[in-house]
């Protein structure tokens, strides 16, 4: 069997999910994976980083390493130290700059600092855990994102505003009209561009839809090198509305990939057989993007809005090996 290379697209914890279930059906499908992350995070620990030494924001980032992270009991550790989060020491007499940063995004941002290139950072910290696959940037550079929200105030349902940055679009409670990135054309990484050119596979979600999954195709050279790559595409829906994307159908989400970028065809949807609700709409949404839609068993069990690795992993080895 031929190494199958995937690129995967998105950031934080959706991307995290799809990365975990891909390393899971490597072994079994001879998957080269290869992580594009979105670098517009401005909240906690990754935009006090961004704004206060620059460079980009490592969080999402160090979720896809950690996703990918080695089964040695040492690289399983190392990846457990990324994670590590620093609690605030109580009553402490000086102010603690520590508490809430993660380890990773400390470690990644010295690592920038010191090889002064974010795709050699990344390389070194995958090699530190063992990573099973590759993770990049969309940008070697930090963007904005921002929206024009209606309803953001209850009170003046139809009055529209631009929410500014990742963390505030992603919490809004009005209604995402339109999106855009500061700066509005940013550079892609050449690295990224080259990897969804060799790949046979695009994958995109799950994930926050209008900060994780959309902003991907605002970079006019990704933009470009997805419609232009010979790779098959497949899209795997979320489980449940987040706040971004109150009032937004399951449907919807198909539709605004159109928006973004009209010239994109998918091959296949992917979506959980109880979270989709009734399939007629979501199929007719998937049909104009040319998609077939696969219903599967993806989430976990315990009645949360989150997606099962090992599930999901599952429902895509059918998909990832058809026709080999």
């Amino acid at each position: 069997m031929t190494t199958a290379k995937v690129v995967a697209f998105g950031g934080g914890h959706g991307l995290s999910a799809s990365l975990r279930a891909l390393r899971r059906c490597a072994p079994e499908l001879d998957l080269d994976i290869t992580a594009v992350v979105t670098v517009g995070d401005d909240g906690g620990s990754s935009g006090r980083l961004r704004a206060e030494r620059g460079g980009l924001p490592p969080g999402d980032l160090r979720q896809a390493l950690v996703a990918l992270a080695g089964d040695h009991p040492s690289t399983r550790r190392s990846a457990g130290l990324f994670q590590h989060r620093f609690a605030e020491v109580p009553a402490s007499p000086v102010a603690d700059g520590l508490a809430g940063h993660a380890v990773g995004n400390l470690v990644l941002h010295g690592l920038m600092e010191l090889l002064g290139d974010p795709v050699a950072a990344l390389e070194h910290a995958g090699a530190m855990l063992g990573a099973v696959g590759r993770v990049l940037p969309m940008s070697c550079e930090p963007v904005g994102i921002e929206a024009r929200v209606r309803g953001v105030d209850p009170d003046r349902p139809d009055e529209v505003r631009t929410v500014t940055g990742q963390h505030q679009v992603a919490v809004t409670t009005g209604r995402v009209e339109s999106l855009r990135l500061t700066p509005a054309e940013p550079r892609a990484c050449p690295e990224a561009v080259t990897a969804i050119g060799a790949a046979d596979w695009l994958i995109f979600g799950p994930g926050s839809w209008y900060t994780s999954v959309l902003p991907h195709l605002l970079v006019p050279e990704l933009a470009e090198a997805i419609i232009s790559s010979p790779a098959r595409r497949l899209v795997t829906l979320n489980l449940a509305a987040e706040k971004e994307t109150l009032g937004l159908s399951v449907a919807d989400h198909l539709a605004a990939l159109r928006w973004y970028l009209p010239e994109l065809n998918v091959e296949f949807v992917l979506a959980d057989s109880k979270a989709v609700g009734d399939p007629e709409p979501v199929e007719r949404a998937a049909e104009s993007l040319g998609a077939r839609l696969v219903l599967a068993p993806v989430a976990v069990t315990d009645g949360t809005p989150r997606h099962d690795p090992a599930a999901l992993g599952a429902a895509l080895v059918p998909v990832l090996g058809a026709d080999r």
